[in-house]
């Protein structure tokens, strides 16, 4: 069975485009397919938007932006899905042989194919389009009556979570979240769910902050503020995570952490010629480092059917996908902005 979609690809730096392609799906597969609903766009599709890379993995040929999706389904092969019903897409799709695989660490595996990437030529594909074929084991199901722009939301939060959880048990604990863009404020609310006593937020945004506030920090404070309070007895909090990317929040956090704490590293910054080695040392700081999800895109999903988190104060702005550009400037908008997201129906 084959179709027509549109598609909202990058070609390069400053060149993005909405363009027909063909989709085909195979019976008895193991796939789904799937009408795109909504997605919502993340800092990788702003680099390939913005720079025409990622990191090393520069644009080679026309590739399909998007990883935040979700939608309806048209066929399947499944015995528990039903056509029509409502789910969420996770983007990520490990080969499940490699020895990370086989150990369930999945987002560690060493041939993942993630929506929306051109760390492989051909480059992977993404969720902006309108029709897209998947494998079954990616689709989540949730509930017909939740709003889809609440869904949206299931991959970053799936982010958060995986993060709070690589600190351990968060419950009666002080935290401290420095750099509180989208996915700052969710994990602030992630660890919040899990039973953080205390959550004091810093950024440089007082936009952000007060996002901060919304989504569950007990406290907030600006980057230039004064954090001494937070540096006697060696640090005032249990977890630190750092989310911004920028070597002077890793190095606060270092510092406002107590003596055998944990730092999350999250943010994704350069390398860091002068990182304070000593104090990790002399703290004997835990500094582990966070990287996408394994099952907890599933956790977001019920998280976000149970109500138990609420996004929607992160969400700026909606854009049909013809205006993909305009929508794409709009969330490069970082001082006004938090999340975008796009609609397909």
């Amino acid at each position: 069975m084959e179709m027509k979609t549109l598609s909202c690809v990058v070609k390069g730096k400053k060149d993005v485009d909405v363009i027909p392609q063909q989709v085909r799906f195979v019976e008895n597969s193991g796939t789904t397919l799937i009408q795109i609903t909504r997605g919502g766009i993340c800092g990788s599709d702003l680099h390939y938007y913005q720079h025409g890379k990622v990191g090393n993995f520069a644009i080679q040929h026309p590739m399909i932006l998007g990883h935040e999706v979700i939608g309806k389904i048209v066929k399947t092969d499944s015995d528990t899905l039903q056509i029509g019903q409502k789910v969420a897409i996770n983007p990520s799709k490990p080969c499940l042989s490699c020895k990370y695989c086989l150990d369930g660490d999945t987002n560690q595996c060493e041939h993942m194919r993630f929506f929306g990437s051109a760390m492989y030529n051909p480059h992977v594909d993404g969720g902006f389009t309108q029709y897209k074929v998947v494998d079954t084991s990616q689709c989540i199901a949730y509930p017909q009556q939740l709003s889809d722009e609440v869904m949206v939301f299931a991959e970053p939060l799936a982010v958060a979570i995986h993060a709070a959880k690589q600190a351990g048990d968060l419950n009666g604990k002080r935290v401290f979240v420095s750099g509180v863009g989208p996915i700052g404020c969710l994990i602030t609310a992630a660890v919040k769910a899990l039973g953080a006593q205390e959550i004091i937020c810093a950024d440089i945004s007082q936009r952000c902050l007060d996002l901060a506030t919304k989504m569950g920090a007990d406290k907030t404070l600006h980057a230039q503020d004064d954090f001494s309070a937070y540096l006697a007895h060696k640090g005032e909090f249990d977890v630190s995570f750092e989310v911004s990317g920028h070597p002077s929040s890793i190095e606060r956090c270092l510092g406002v952490t107590k003596a055998r704490g944990t730092v999350v590293q999250v943010g994704m910054g350069g390398n860091i010629p002068d990182f304070p080695v000593m104090t990790l040392i002399a703290k004997e700081i835990k500094f582990v480092g966070s990287f996408r999800f394994v099952e907890e895109f599933n956790t977001a999903v019920d998280w976000l059917s149970s109500g138990k988190i609420d996004p929607l104060p992160l969400l700026s702005a909606t854009f049909p996908f013809q205006q993909l550009q305009q929508a794409l400037e709009t969330a490069g908008n970082k001082n006004e902005i938090s999340k975008v997201q796009i609609t397909f129906e």
